[in-house]
């Protein structure tokens, strides 16, 4: 018998919190009774299209979508359906922008759609138009999106999110919905001391506090804040190094604040990688102080690492698995946040797998749930 094929639609496939997440189930998931295709939005190679490939899975690429005037996407969406009638899940991964592929996906009677909520966004008030910390621009997404997520349960069948916070904004407090946990392979980021030995002489950072970051250089992420604080704790700690994991279309800003403030010499921008849980093993501390998210898989990940986290508190409290987590406010100074890393002690590392197990975030019992709800959709 063919496996199951389902449809997953994602921007691109490049090593985001929602991307990972989905790669983490594809890797996991018996491929012979359920696989895994891809529709991106974008026309360029990403981090992931090999593996995906490899795995067995087919990348689909479409145009973006311009929300204003989805005509174009519509009919290319409509051509693509007419063609590939082997679905019958669909399962967007876009956001609010998940209302423009479920409603074409409606149209063609495609049997099982899901709406996935991954983030969560502050609403716009008239504050945020004169707000120094997001450009106009970033407000005017906001302002598209919240409207947008007003039409993504129309369409869908099915609403999944990787938390209640994230499910909450998305479809609505009145709204139930089905829990997908932003799951991870634990075992692979179980604390150990010898490479996080080797991975610090690889980089030149033996004897240095590692400040860690994992994330997109996009305005969510709130780069310029993070190297403001690292900024402060270098003044009191300057045998201290931040590590930055990720691209972006701000990471050109970031890398020119960077050397404003003359500390080029203590950043290090790594790019893009595939070696993320040897990477956290050489944290110290993990900071994260996003403007918003949904549940982070990053942090899920810190934490399996054993590594002390100072988080900003607009993220869900989901994600507070162990007693690493700190929460702070952005609108807090820099230098009480700097002083919150002062105080971890790095060698309280330990392993924390066991408590990201118990904490239903571990990779296998989850993807055993959702792989037996894509065949019992699939034999409706």
């Amino acid at each position: 018998m063919a496996a199951i094929r389902v449809l997953q639609v994602f921007t691109i496939m490049n090593r985001g919190g929602a991307e990972s997440m989905i790669m983490n189930y594809y890797r996991q998931i018996d491929r012979k009774q359920v696989q895994f295709d891809f529709l991106v939005h974008r026309k360029e190679k990403a981090a992931f299209d090999d593996e995906i490939e490899s795995l067995g899975g087919n990348i689909y690429h479409m145009n973006p979508i311009n929300p204003l005037m989805p005509g174009t996407y519509y009919k290319q969406l409509r051509n693509f359906f007419k063609e590939h009638q082997e679905y019958s899940i669909i399962h967007s991964h876009l956001n609010t922008f998940s209302c423009f592929p479920l409603k074409i996906a409606r149209e063609f009677k495609i049997p099982c759609r899901i709406a996935h909520a991954h983030i969560a966004i502050d609403d716009v008030g008239f504050s945020s138009l004169f707000s120094q910390k997001e450009s106009v621009k970033e407000t005017f997404k906001k302002l598209i999106k919240l409207q947008l997520k007003k039409k993504v349960k129309n369409d869908a069948t099915h609403l999944f999110s990787c938390g209640e916070k994230a499910g909450n904004w998305l479809f609505g407090k009145e709204t139930s919905f089905t829990m997908m946990n932003n799951a991870i392979d634990t075992g692979k980021f179980r604390y150990d001391a010898s490479i996080s030995s080797k991975y610090k002489e690889q980089f030149g950072l033996q004897n240095k506090v590692v400040i860690g970051h994992v994330g997109r250089f996009a305005s969510q992420k709130n780069h310029a804040f993070l190297v403001q604080i690292f900024a402060a704790l270098v003044k009191e700690k300057p045998d201290s190094a931040l590590v930055m994991v990720g691209d972006g279309p701000l990471k050109k800003a970031i890398e020119n604040q960077v050397k404003s403030l003359g500390i080029e010499e203590k950043v290090h921008f790594l790019g893009v990688r595939a070696d993320i849980p040897e990477l956290f093993q050489m944290f110290d501390a993990f900071v994260f102080p996003s403007f918003y998210e949904g549940l982070p898989v990053t942090l899920i990940e810190a934490q399996a690492a054993g590594v002390k986290i100072v988080a900003s508190d607009t993220i869900t409290k989901e994600v507070y698995l162990t007693n690493d987590v700190q929460f702070l406010s952005i609108d807090k100074p820099t230098e009480l946040w700097a002083k919150a890393i002062q105080e971890i002690d790095p060698s309280k590392k330990g392993d924390n797998t066991d408590k990201i197990v118990k904490g239903n975030y571990d990779i296998v019992s989850n993807t055993k749930m959702i792989q037996e709800f894509y065949k019992k959709q699939a034999s409706l």
